[in-house]
């Protein structure tokens, strides 16, 4: 299948020409000459540029490394001092989401591509090109705004002395524009493309990214509305059969599948497997599951551990939640070929800063099997793989669609059906009606179920924020697993009471860390910057 991410040599050229200071630079006017934007090939050579780079599987995963569902344990990836409450705007190693290279290669294109002949580049093609591209620029402004607030609005391409004293524009005329941008361009856009166009945006991303924008917000009502167009026609998505067989990459378009960021093996190549994979597997364990995400999914019953009678901590794995032996490596599991043992040999947590799991747990999502990316097409080893991981998908469409009608306390049928297909795809019963018949109870359901479905797709940072419990679950002690042994005939586990591994004390400041810090050398450059409260 041919993926977008092959493009001509000018357009690798423009993409050289940005540089890594504020706004990354306007491209040289060499590159925007008329010459350039001659056919219907240049023009799709530079919207394929584009899409180069406009987001990474390995940051959707480490997000949730800022967050109470994971902790990665090397300091340069940056994600704990910001969970830890330690990071400073002058720490070199943090991520920075504060970049405007794809938002200036978008603004680059949508002030040129009008110059392409329509003999060559017909009006509705180019249309649906600019509408590609305007999302690519929305979704950079939808993450710079969860993660900093208020970020300039730019439009246009600027010269560097232009760039160097725009303001911070408004946080809700950001999201203002994004919106208005996704309601002109879903129209334009098709619902679906031919296999040789894979991975190109769709009127359903652009209808999935506005549904999470409208969640975000708190506008129930719209939310609603637009989830509930997601799920009708000419929409025909549905949930793909087997959760775990979902992240593999040879399942990456897939009926659930709204949208997601491609990669090609040697070329916009990822490395994610790496960064969390075992280390018996050749990986760095860098972004380990928490106690508190494990605990969060139920037994097998339908009810949390703190409710289950036959729950047995030291047993605390048997008959839960399925998708939590799909989503995490824990003591016993059988992965590779072997039963996953994290008390001695290659993953001895005990090793620290040896590339073995701090907490004891590791992440399975997306590595089902290490085969997948061994020696195949998608790479040759687990540091330069191909394939994709889904930004959107069709069950955080269902569960968005409930959580909006629970909010307006318009707790129908349709709420429990949408939970349902999420719960019972990975083998879970349907929710208990007894129990969950109210707003409270309902709103404590599907916070937990968006926790375990989601886990390490992107979405806690945002959602711990949005609910406003960030202050509760953030500070405190980062837990792992208890003492014990695990037999490597069958898994069995052994386990010691009151020996839960300590991995590292978190502090949280509202509403300081709500927000990241924008990075010194930034506000250096552009003295019109200010810096987020509390740095």
């Amino acid at each position: 299948m041919k993926k977008i991410f092959l493009f001509i040599s000018f357009t690798a050229i423009l993409l050289g020409s940005c540089q890594d200071d504020f706004l990354e630079r306007a491209p040289k006017d060499a590159y925007s000459d008329a010459s350039l934007w001659s056919s219907k090939a240049d023009a799709t050579a530079a919207l394929n540029g584009c899409y180069a780079g406009w987001e990474f599987g390995a940051i959707i995963i480490g997000d949730d490394c800022f967050t109470d569902n994971g902790f990665d344990q090397f300091g340069w990836d940056g994600y704990e001092p910001m969970a830890s409450g330690l990071v400073s705007p002058g720490d070199e190693w943090f991520p920075n989401f504060w970049s405007y290279k794809t938002i200036q290669r978008c603004n680059w294109f949508l002030s040129n591509v009008d110059k392409t002949p329509v003999s060559s580049l017909p009006e509705d093609l180019k249309n649906r090109m600019k509408s590609e591209v305007r999302f690519l620029r929305a979704y950079q402004y939808y993450k710079m705004s969860v993660y900093y607030g208020d970020v300039p609005l730019v439009l246009t391409s600027l010269t560097p002395a232009e760039s160097n004293v725009v303001t911070r524009t408004p946080k809700a005329e950001v999201i203002a524009f994004i919106t208005k941008e996704l309601n002109e361009i879903a129209p334009l856009l098709p619902v679906s493309y031919p296999a040789s166009d894979a991975g190109r945006i769709t009127r359903g991303a652009t209808l999935g990214l506005k549904a999470r924008i409208q969640l975000i917000e708190g506008d129930y009502t719209g939310v609603a509305a637009t989830s509930a167009a997601l799920m009708g026609a000419p929409f025909n998505y549905s949930l793909f059969d087997n959760f775990q067989e979902l992240f593999r990459p040879m399942n990456h378009d897939n009926q659930e599948t709204l949208l997601n960021c491609q990669a090609l093996k040697d070329l916009n190549a990822d490395w994610y497997p790496i960064a969390y994979a075992p280390k018996s597997q050749g990986g760095w364990s860098s972004y380990a599951p928490t106690q508190a995400l494990v605990d969060t999914y139920e037994t097998i019953n339908g009810k949390t551990i703190a409710e289950d009678a036959t729950y047995d901590p030291l047993q605390p794995y048997k008959d839960r939640d399925p998708r939590l032996d799909m989503s995490i490596i824990r003591p016993g599991s059988l992965y590779m070929g072997a039963y996953f043992d994290p008390y001695q040999g290659d993953d001895d947590y005990n090793l620290v800063g040896d590339n073995t799991s701090q907490t004891g747990y590791n992440l399975k999502k997306y590595i089902a099997n290490l085969d997948d990316y061994r020696g195949t097409d998608y790479g040759t080893d687990i540091d330069n793989i191909g394939g994709a991981v889904m930004v959107i998908r069709y069950a955080e469409v269902l569960l968005t669609y409930a959580e909006a009608k629970i909010e307006l306390n318009q707790i129908d049928q349709s709420v429990y059906d949408a939970i349902d297909k999420v719960r019972t795809r990975a083998g879970m019963p349907n929710v208990d009606k007894t129990v969950y018949n109210n707003q409270t109870k309902m709103r404590e359901l599907i916070r937990r179920e968006r926790r375990v479905e989601l886990a390490f797709e992107g979405l806690r940072f945002v959602d711990t924020r949005r609910w406003k419990i960030a202050e509760q679950v953030m500070p405190g002690m980062v837990k792992g697993i208890l003492k014990g042994s695990v037999n490597p005939e069958n898994g069995e586990l052994t386990l010691e009471p009151n020996t839960v591994k300590e991995v590292t004390t978190r502090v949280f400041t509202n509403p300081k860390h709500y927000l990241l810090p924008i990075k010194q050398k930034e506000i250096d450059i552009n003295k019109n910057l200010k810096q987020n409260p509390g740095y």
